[in-house]
């Protein structure tokens, strides 16, 4: 299948033009134009879905997994087309981008199977008491309800898994809320083409045309429009702490305010015990280069930052030989790659830190910086603790046990935290256990972050600034809570109770 963009934008089933274009800016292969987003088609979206949540919300969930799966049969078709638009626009490789549109298909058939089971409803019945003394009890059931139309913000770095059919857009749709997308300027082909899928699914199974829009980029207003419209009920997203936080303020400064489901990025330490280091450690440092400049560093999860212990040469010197290897690696836009160059600068320049591997950055290209520092020199710098977008690492030196357990109090809220270790260590491991699992989402043994599985034990999410709801995860069938909210219904009858109860 072919594929040439049109750059419309789809609302409710039709896809519709603006006075306004930007192009796109490929990493190869030719440039496209495509309307520029406007308030107005972000009012229209909305009152879509707000339309269609009345037969979408109240549906079957044999109806809502038939749409998930179509919709993952769409992409399949589509798969050739996407992978070489996502090149194109992205510079990601192709077997990246095959991986990412499996995930994406994957975590879809997951959530229609997942909601096929009914657990996620989470259903509870206190039956009634008529004879309790001193007061009888009423017949209480409980229930999991979808909350209305989501908004949804595309993500730079995963154009597919967390981009216009991506986690976020797939929990709404199997929680049974309609979901406006608001496309990422980098890769507008890729959420087009996607788009198109989902379009063909909603006319395959009937569906209401309003349960979903997309509506391209190019301007801020579009997303400041389309957090504080009246109708829509909760937002989902992934990018920068800045980004993330300017809308998250304007979600909470909402007449009614909504939650703000926000993935914003985390450093992701590692915490290397002796043992483990003595026994493997340039086998854990070469690990830790491939993690670290794995996709140029353009993951949330990338374990920016090695915390050790005095013997650990072996492991930086295999860290620093491997990266020094890394060929460059084309970044996802200019912007993103200007910014790893400006967050290079910020670590070089702090005068405590030590650069263990410095290379060259040009246009959209990048190679790994390594830096060293010691414990009690990154404590004072809290600017170290901030994520650098890219292939870049810190190796932390504590001076012994107790300054590694002081490291790890001082790390704000994470997506994830790391030990390595072997069984000589367990004592050492059980004095960090209880403070990193309060300072992150997913807490690994011996491996490294970078790849987040899609089940339903998986948590990706964490205390603040890591993401914005420390009681969320963007990731696994647990994600779908996320758009449902508890309710009791006393002494209803039958007639008057949803189908799932």
């Amino acid at each position: 299948m072919s594929f040439t963009p049109h750059g419309k934008h789809l609302i409710a089933g039709a896809w519709r033009e603006t006075g306004q274009t930007f192009h796109s800016d490929p990493a190869h292969g030719a440039a496209h134009a495509f309307f520029v987003g406007t308030p107005d088609l972000v009012h229209q979206a909305c009152e879509a879905a707000e339309e269609a949540f009345w037969s979408y919300g109240y549906s079957t969930v044999e109806s809502r997994a038939a749409f998930l799966n179509a919709i993952a049969d769409e992409i399949e078709v589509r798969g050739e087309a996407i992978t070489e638009i996502g090149t194109q626009e992205t510079g990601l490789p192709e077997a990246r981008l095959q991986g990412e549109r499996g995930r994406t298909v994957g975590q879809l058939r997951l959530f229609a199977a997942h909601i096929l089971e009914g657990d996620y409803l989470d259903r509870r019945h206190d039956a009634a008491l008529p004879d309790r003394a001193p007061l009888p009890r009423p017949d209480l059931k409980m229930i999991q309800r979808p909350i209305g139309p989501v908004a949804v913000f595309g993500a730079s770095n995963f154009p597919l898994a967390f981009s216009t059919a991506g986690g976020d857009t797939a929990a709404a749709l199997a929680a049974g809320c309609p979901v406006v997308v608001k496309g990422h300027s980098a890769h507008p082909g890729t959420g087009e083409i996607v788009a198109e899928a989902i379009h063909a699914a909603i006319e395959q199974t009937g569906t209401h045309p309003g349960v979903f829009s997309l509506i391209q980029g190019g301007k801020r207003d579009v997303g400041t429009a389309l957090v504080q419209h009246p109708l829509i009920r909760a937002v989902g997203f992934t990018g920068s702490l800045g980004g993330g936080r300017a809308l998250f303020d304007l979600c909470a400064a909402r007449p009614d305010p909504i939650p703000f489901f926000g993935e914003l990025g985390s450093v992701n330490p590692m915490f290397l015990l002796p043992e483990a280091i003595k026994a493997r450690g340039a086998e854990i440092g070469a690990g830790w280069a491939g993690s670290l400049s794995m996709g140029a560093g353009q993951f949330c999860t990338n374990p920016s930052i090695a915390v050790v212990l005095p013997g650990a040469e072996a492991f930086v010197s295999a860290a620093e030989s491997a990266l020094k290897e890394t060929t460059a690696q084309t970044m996802l836009t200019d912007g993103i790659a200007q910014a790893y160059r400006d967050g290079v600068d910020r670590i070089a320049s702090t005068a405590s830190t030590k650069e263990l591997l410095g290379t060259a950055c040009e246009g959209r290209e990048a190679k790994p910086y390594l830096f060293r520092i010691s414990a009690r020199d990154w404590m004072k710098e809290h600017a170290l603790q901030e994520e650098v977008f890219g292939p870049l690492g810190i190796v932390v030196e504590a001076e012994n046990a107790a300054e590694m357990v002081d490291i790890a109090r001082s790390i704000q809220g994470q997506l994830t935290c790391t030990v390595h270790m072997d069984e000589a260590d367990t004592e050492q491991a059980q004095s960090l256990m209880p403070i990193i699992e309060r300072k992150a989402g997913r807490v690994l043994i011996n491996g490294f972050p970078t790849g987040v599985e899609v089940a339903d034990s998986m948590v990706h999410g964490g205390p603040y600034p890591a993401s914005t709801n420390f009681g969320a995860t963007s990731v696994g069938t647990l994600s779908i809570r996320r758009f449902l909210r508890p309710v009791c219904y006393q002494n209803a009858p039958d007639a008057l109770l949803p189908e799932d109860l």
